[in-house]
This record gives structure tokens, sequence and C-alpha cells, in this order.
């Protein structure tokens, strides 16, 4: 390793360095201009009426004083602060240390004049002298040091035209940080105008100079007082329910909304202006934050070999970062799309590098491949997800909703049966509740597939249940009592799922717009799919067979109003700078979706966000003696399967809208 040589090196100041030198300096000055003017002010103001004494007695000590001031704020870290963010500790130990130098000022002068020298040749100094001197000397070195903060308190932005007026809620400890952090900042052209609070007790007074104007129900009439532009909510404590409740009202107005992300450490929280983020759509649904035992979800998961098919989708690769979280004995990616499956790939072997994973390419359509996988992994657990889900597109290839929904569920859940698989569970919708599209109707044939394997399970039938191809391995040829569970989790819309109104309401937004919505008063239940997926774990435990698991996915809510709050937290106005088009209802389209049928009725588990819907009474043998029959008009893509699928599933009514 080559070293440069000593002699070429040359030592410069760091800023800071240069700065606490020349702070330095002025104290030097500064320390011993105090008590010269103390002296002074004691002799009114009359430099030719101070004792000659006195002036002999403080040149002699200034030397020993200077330095051992220098060294004593050196110690109180005075020359290391950064004042342009000093505050009440900075503060603290600006006073320690006068108050150090002024035990010393007033010792040194004492044995200064009783031990070097005669009390008739060198008085006591004054009382005063030392109450003036040691006020002057805190007021000059703690006043230079705050003067560059009043200073940058002053200074206008450096970007006039940016400059927003801003509402902030919230009059705590985290909204003063924010304020004081927006008023300092050089690159924020933001300006706080007004403060609301719900405490009554803070209306009508001042923090750092900005009127607290009232509650949550005033935010409207001051919106228009102040002209305001932005609205930042900086109550980090609140509950779920309150933001909600609070971000409701402000997404009314035609301002930008932030809110405080608060970061905490061992010694409390930190907040500042680079905390604060943009309100998401997340934060509008206002939906608790869900809590599942976790517990109960690693014992079911870890140590198995668990398949997920779909497993590059929006909902598959949730669940495969999910369980991949678990320690499973193999994880297995199953999709028939490459390049999903290679994405969530990579990402669990670089987060996971000692899982077992393994990643597949292959259809639940092909019954060989299935056998093949089937056979070779032995999965323990089974979570179906592969499914084609759009409805509009569906309504267009009827044929292939059946295909892959319905008769790829078939096949997954024959193999899974016949090879041991222990829990098989389906990933269902609540367009599956009286369905007017065909995909929600396919969805609603997978939950009688899985219902009527369950039921003949139980019957001691599973040898008569259909094999629809001839390279299914019959169910005689188990070894054992078939013993799996088959259940179906049902649940709504959710979001940052590939078929969700989010991102095209995104792109649209970024291009300027139009945003489309099919009507106005057109609503959706809404789940992240992180919660979604966490749901569906849970319910993967309490599962026995047979169940319709519902998630409980809270209060709906327009797609117009989601729509405009996009639009609003985007920066823009709906209908003013980004326009609002309603398109009108596409095909199979309903203007509300349904959790349960009318039929099914609720029964609560250990988790209050998950229920068992009572299944609908149907006849299982009449379903699974028609299956081949649905499968050939499906792959023959027969005009009449609609007809079809309603003398099968009679709650579906196509066309209808409701």
């Amino acid at each position: 390793m080559d070293r440069k040589p000593r002699g070429n090196r040359s030592f410069h100041f760091e800023h800071w360095q240069l700065i606490s030198l020349c702070l330095a300096i002025y104290d030097a000055i500064a320390v011993n201009a105090a008590f010269y003017a103390a002296l002074w002010l004691r002799y009114d103001c009359k430099f030719w009426a101070i004792p000659a004494y006195y002036i002999d007695a403080l040149r002699a000590f200034a030397p020993v004083y200077t330095v051992f001031c220098l060294l004593v704020f050196w110690c109180c870290k005075l020359y290391k602060s950064i004042w342009r963010f000093a505050g009440a500790h900075e503060m603290y130990r600006a006073a320690v240390a006068t108050l150090i130098t002024l035990v010393f000022q007033v010792a040194g002068t004492i044995f200064q004049s009783r031990v070097l020298g005669t009390t008739a040749q060198i008085p006591r100094m004054p009382i005063t002298y030392y109450c003036i001197g040691i006020t002057l000397q805190f007021i000059l070195t703690i006043g230079m040091r705050f003067s560059y903060r009043i200073i940058l308190s002053f200074k206008k932005p450096a970007v006039a035209g940016q400059r927003k007026r801003v509402m902030l809620i919230g009059a705590g400890a985290a909204g003063q940080m924010i304020l004081r952090d927006l008023n300092r900042s050089e690159t924020s052209g933001d300006r706080v105008c007004c403060i609301i609070d719900d405490n009554p007790n803070k209306w009508n007074r001042f923090m750092e100079g900005v009127p607290v104007v009232g509650g949550r129900n005033d935010i409207f009439t001051n919106v228009e007082k102040y002209k305001i532009d932005k609205i930042v909510l900086a109550i980090p404590s609140a509950t779920v329910e309150e933001k909600r409740d609070i971000l409701g009202i402000c997404s009314e107005t035609d301002c930008e909304l932030k809110q405080v992300s608060v970061m905490y450490r061992q010694m409390g929280q930190i907040v500042d202006a680079n905390s604060i983020k943009n309100v998401s759509i997340e934060d509008l649904l206002g939906r608790a934050p869900i809590t599942i035992n976790m517990d109960e979800v690693f014992e079911f998961i870890s140590g198995k070999v668990i398949l997920v098919t779909g497993g590059g989708g929006s909902i598959g690769s949730e669940l495969c970062r999910q369980i991949a979280a678990h320690a499973p004995k193999t994880l297995i990616i199953f999709d028939i799309y490459e390049n999903n499956a290679y994405d969530i790939q990579l990402e669990l072997r670089d987060k996971y590098p000692a899982l077992d994973l393994v990643t597949l390419i292959g259809s639940v359509r092909d019954s060989r491949r299935l056998e093949q996988v089937f056979a070779k992994y032995r999965p323990e657990l089974v979570f179906h997800a592969a499914a084609h889900k759009h409805v509009p597109l569906m309504e267009d290839s009827p044929c292939e909703s059946i295909k892959n929904n319905v008769l790829g569920t078939y096949k997954t859940a024959y193999a899974a049966m016949t090879h041991g698989c222990r829990r098989f569970v389906l990933i269902s919708t609540d367009k599956a509740v009286n369905p007017t599209n065909i995909m929600g109707a396919s969805k609603r044939l997978c939950e009688m597939v899985v219902q009527s394997f369950d039921r003949r399970i139980k019957a001691g039938r599973a040898d008569s249940i259909p094999r629809l191809s001839s390279h299914a391995k019959p169910v005689s040829e188990v070894c054992g009592d078939v013993r799996t569970e088959f259940v179906a989790v049902r649940f709504g819309n959710v979001l940052g799922s590939n078929g969700s109104v989010v991102p095209l309401f995104k792109k649209q937004i970024q291009k300027g717009g139009p945003v489309t919505v099919t009507h106005p008063d057109i609503i959706r239940y809404f789940m992240t799919v992180s919660e979604a997926v966490s749901l569906v774990l849970q319910a993967g435990v309490y599962a026995r067979g047979g169940e319709i698991f519902v998630l409980d996915m809270g209060s709906p809510m327009k797609i117009d109003a989601l729509a405009r709050n996009l639009i609003k937290l985007s920066g823009f106005r709906p209908d003013v700078d980004i326009k609002v088009e309603y398109t009108g209802l596409r095909p199979g389209e309903k203007l509300y979706e349904e959790k349960l049928m009318a039929e099914e009725g609720l029964e609560k588990t250990a988790n209050d966000l998950i229920y068992i819907g009572h299944p609908v009474d149907f006849d299982s043998d009449v379903f699974l003696g028609r299956i081949d029959e649905l499968m050939e008009a499906a792959y023959s893509n027969s005009e009449d399967i609609r007809t079809l699928v309603v003398s099968l599933a009679p709650t579906y009514r196509p066309g209808e809208t409701r």
C-alpha cells in the first residue's frame, strides 16, 4: 500500500473550524470588553473617574481570565454547536459556562488583591463590577451566536415565485417544530399563515407569531380567509380515525395536502420539514392498522412446502413476500408470465438468500404440467391466486375466463387432492357475489368447485370426483385417506394491484388529464395488497374445509371521490386543472359490489376482520356432473357459454347493473 510522505501533507481548516477560530477571537475581545464596560458603567460612564488601581488590576488579571474563559467555552462545546439550529440546550451550556467564569472572576480578583498585593494597594472590585460585567459577557457571547439564527428567521426565500401559504393542523410539539423548521428553511418558500387545533384553550393565541384560529370545523373558513395553498397535518400521535376525519375535511378544499411522518429514536421524537410527506389514498381510506396473530401464521407456514399459483401477480407476489418471511421449507412460485415470475424471484433471492425458492413457469390449464409439479415437490399448502381478473376484457373473451379461472382451479385443486396437499386456499373476489359479469361468475364457479370437493371428501366420496383429463392421477392411487381442506377467501378491490384504478388515474394525471370515471355513483370496497394478503394467511390458519372466508373491507368509497382526491393530492384542482370525465358503465360492471350474498350469513372468527359466510345451497353432484359439459363448451369457444354458466350459477345475472 502506497503512502504519501508526511512532508507532503498540507493542513487546512474546515469551514466549521474557521468559524470556531473567529468565535474564539471574538470571545477573547468580548469578555474583556464586558468588564471594562462594567467599570465604565459603575462610574457613571466617566472613564476619567475610574481609579487607576482598578484599571491596573483589570489589565493584570485579563490575560489569565481570557485564557480561562476560552478553555471553559471549549469544554462546554460552545465552539462545536451548529448555531443556526441553536435552542434551549445551547442556551443552558452557555449559562453554565458563564457561571463558571463568574466564580473564577470573583475568586481570581480576590486572590489578586489579598495575596499578590495589599488591600490598600489593590482594593477588592466593587460588587456592581461583577454583576454588570458577567451580564454583559453573557449578552455579548450568546448574542453573537444566536444572532445568526435570528437573521435567518427574517431572510426571504430564494424563490419567491414558489411561495405557498400554509395552514398547519396541530399546535402541539410536532407542529411547533415543523413551524420553526419551515420558517428557517432556505430552500422552501412556504409560509405558515394560520394554525388549526381542536383544543379550545389554544384558540385566539399565537405560536411563533402565527395565530391559532380554531378547530377542524373552522378549516373551510380560514382556507378562504388566509388564501391557503397547502395544508400540513402535524399530529403524528393522532389515531387513524382522527386523521381520516381531518383529512376528509381537508380533501374537500382545493389545497395541496401533506402530513408529518415521524421518526422515533431512543431519546425521543425527531420531527422537521423533511418529515413532511404526501397524503396517500391509504390515509384517506382511514383504515386502522390490521393486526394478525403472527405466532399462528408462523406455525402455519414454517417448515412447509408451499405453492403459490399466479405467484408473479399483484396478489400472488405479495403472498410470496409474506410467506418467505415466515420460514417455509420450500416456496414454489408458479406462473405463466415469465417476466412477473422473474421479478419476484430476484426480489426474494436478494432478501432471503437462505430460502429454498423454486420458480416454475406453467399454466393452471395444463394438467400434465400440474401433475409433474405436484408429483415432484409435494406441496402441503396451496394458495391459488392464478386468475383472469379484468372485467371488460373477460366480457369480450368469456370462454377464456372459464378455461383459466374455473377449469384451471378445478385442475389445480384435483392435483392438490391427489398428491396429499393438506390445505388449498382459493383467492376469490366480491365480484363473485350476485355477479353481473363473466369474470365474477367464473369466480363464483371457482368457489363452487372447492365447496364441491370439500363435500365429497368429507362424505368419503373423493374417488367420485371427475378427473377432467386422462393426465390427472386417479384418486384411487392416493395413499391413505384424502384429507385436503378446501376453502376460499373473498375480498374486494386492493390498492396497488394490477387491476386497480389508482395506477390508471395517476397515469392520466401525469398526462394532464382527463381522468376517466365510468359513473359518478359507482362505489367499491378497498384494501391495501399487504392488508388483504395478511388476512388471507390468517384465514388459512382458521380453515377447516368448506368455508368461504369474507374479509371486512370497511366502508365503501366512491370511485369519483377517489379520482378527485388523487387529483388534489397531486397538487391540482379537479375540473379546473385536471378534468374528470364520465365514460359510462362498462359491460358487466356494477354500480356497487357486495361482500356477501343475501342467502349467506356471517360467522365471526378470532379476527374481527375475518368472517365466515355460510355456503349457499347448491347440488354439488349436479354441478360436478356437468363440469365436462362446461369444459367442452369453453374449449370449443361456444357462443352460448353464458347460458350454460347461468344454469350452473343461478346468481349470475349477465348484463344487469346494480
